[in-house]
């Protein structure tokens, strides 16, 4: 099976955003569709699961997802091991994360932002989605939150924003544009004439610096997933008849290693 993921350079555990290459499922979630909810059949998409978790050397049975419903809200991800099969989403939220060692977090995208969070000294690791809605109200941050109340310093955490719907192809509303602009300044809406495009890995970003991350340990990965479309699904670009991409983070933290600076 050829690579079926992309990897920030910045964080020191097994960790990617997934392509649509080395999968089994067929049009039009073609071939990595990773989402159980789009319509493909169910084996197909466990024997997706089965080669990711293969490829990672990491059992399925210890990879936690929820139900993502476009809010703010980050949850723990439960105890105790499932089965060979994915086991069901943990609950109705958008991000979640983990402490326990050999387990790993993950959440679908298909132009949405996903973000993966890494503290080294706390070995804390965790997973977001954030759409428009969410990145409105500043999910990443709430992540952030979570991870400082078990002891985690936010300078000491790592980032990376992965692939998603960028502003060359995310055309919004009026409206929409100047509530972005209110809530994250200019920088993150552009005006081509009459369209108003939105950066949502930039307003991402912003709060996650806002939140007390430094700059150099925020990684934005840059692939739109609307633009490519042999490596990418994109909801907006296919009309909603798509695949889903999972972006996963395993704690698997090196033995030895001590603190990044």
């Amino acid at each position: 099976m050829s690579r079926s993921f992309l990897q920030s350079s910045l964080l020191p555990v097994p960790h990617g955003f997934t392509t649509r290459e080395g999968g089994v499922s067929e049009e039009p979630f073609a071939s990595l569709n990773l989402g159980f909810a789009v319509g493909d059949v169910r084996e197909r998409v466990v024997e997706n699961h089965q080669r990711l978790a293969a490829e990672l050397g990491v059992p399925l049975a210890t990879l936690h997802t929820v139900k993502q419903v476009h809010g703010e809200r980050v949850v723990e991800a439960g105890a105790g091991e499932g089965s060979e099969e994915p086991r069901p989403p943990e609950g109705e939220a958008d991000g979640l994360w983990t402490d326990r060692p050999g387990h790993w977090v993950g959440v679908g995208t298909a132009d949405c932002v996903p973000v993966l969070l890494v503290d080294p000294e706390g070995q804390r690791v965790a997973a977001v989605h954030s759409g428009w809605k969410g990145t409105e109200a500043r999910i990443v941050a709430r992540a952030v939150e979570a991870l400082v109340a078990r002891g985690s310093r936010p300078e000491r955490l790592l980032a990376a924003v992965g692939p998603c719907i960028q502003r060359c192809c995310y055309v919004v509303s009026e409206e929409l544009g100047e509530r972005f602009t209110a809530c994250f300044g200019p920088q993150v809406v552009v005006r081509e004439g009459s369209q108003v495009r939105l950066d949502l890995s930039r307003a991402v970003r912003e709060t996650l610096l806002g939140a007390g991350l430094l700059a150099e340990r925020v990684d934005v990965l840059a692939p739109c997933t609307a633009c490519d479309a042999r490596r990418f699904f994109s909801h907006r670009r296919d009309a909603g008849r798509t695949g889903r991409h999972l972006n996963f983070v395993v704690h698997r933290f090196p033995a030895a290693s001590g603190p990044i600076s």
